[in-house]
């Protein structure tokens, strides 16, 4: 007799193995905390699914059949490893394999995710980190599709989304070593007439939208003639021009001298954007994902 395990209401089977663990159905009433008229009947029913008897009284106790003795072994093996697989284990850093990837803007990977690095090596060493440039992350949608852990950047919207703003960016016009604009503070007429690379990580919205709306309301004209996908292309662009860019503070404080770029000192537009981190709903409770998050936020937010 062939039986398909979706017309099984499992609850049954969780019955027949109370009953024939404890011999009796007053028993396992009790210890299922329901009436031995609810096990009777949850009998029954399986006695018509399966076609056999199962039990069979014997003064106070039962009896279980051949076809109930055959069942037995698979009901409870299949029992402890649901039970098993219900059962939260503990996290253990130290002996997490798992691969957690991480989208961030490329300033980023250049000031936060050395960090990152270290503090995973210290304290998840046998986990991998994979990290993906905010370009290929088109939407923080993608999130809830399993492909990326955590994002790292600018806010935005979206269903079943958690954020969790880290600090405060500011941006710094620069130019390369040797500049004519460099040197001296330049005036708002001087800067209007610098030519721009304009970052724009994912087309047509984004940081380069910030920094041209800043620039419009300063009312200081921005003449953009070259558009990259990153920061670091935009600092190698400037460093071999005489064209500008608006950088991350923090990416010109502390790698500036090795990209050959530096601060224009003149009153250019600056603003600021909140970096925040954004996760899914489906990885919210997850323990693995709440130390990783812990740990990125340490990495981001260092002293």
């Amino acid at each position: 007799m062939s039986i398909q395990i979706g017309a099984i209401d499992l609850n049954l089977l969780l019955v027949l193995h109370t009953v024939l663990t404890e011999r009796s159905v007053v028993r396992a009433s009790e210890r299922l905390h329901v009436t031995p008229s609810a096990i009777s009947n949850s009998l029954a029913r399986l006695r018509a699914l399966l076609g056999d008897p199962l039990v069979t009284r014997k003064g106070r106790g039962i009896v279980p059949t051949p076809r109930a003795l055959a069942l037995a072994p698979a009901i409870g093996r299949g029992l402890r490893e649901m039970e098993l697989a219900l059962h939260e284990v503990p996290f253990e850093p130290l002996r997490c394999k798992q691969t957690f990837t991480l989208a961030i803007a490329d300033a980023g990977q250049l000031t936060w995710v050395p960090r990152i690095a270290a503090l995973m090596r210290k304290e998840l060493p046998n986990a991998r980190l994979g990290v993906v440039g905010i370009d290929s992350l088109v939407s923080l949608g993608d999130l809830g599709s399993g492909q990326v852990d955590l994002h790292l950047g600018v806010a935005g919207q979206g269903a079943g989304l958690h954020f969790e703003p880290l600090l405060t960016e500011r941006t710094v016009l620069v130019a390369r070593r040797g500049h004519p604009v460099l040197g001296k503070r330049q005036s708002a007429r001087a800067l209007g007439g610098l030519r721009h690379v304009r970052v724009e990580m994912v087309p047509g919205k984004g940081f380069g939208d910030a920094v041209g709306a800043a620039y419009a309301r300063a009312g200081i004209p921005r003449e953009v003639v070259m558009t990259v996908p990153t920061f670091t292309a935009a600092a190698a662009v400037v460093a071999a021009t005489d064209l500008v860019a608006t950088l991350p503070e923090s990416l010109v404080h502390e790698h500036g001298a090795r990209l050959t770029v530096h601060p224009v000192d003149a009153p250019h537009p600056s603003h600021s954007v909140r970096i925040s981190m954004c996760w899914h709903e489906r990885t919210h409770a997850d323990p693995a994902a709440r130390f990783f998050r812990e740990l990125v936020r340490r990495g981001v937010v260092a002293e």
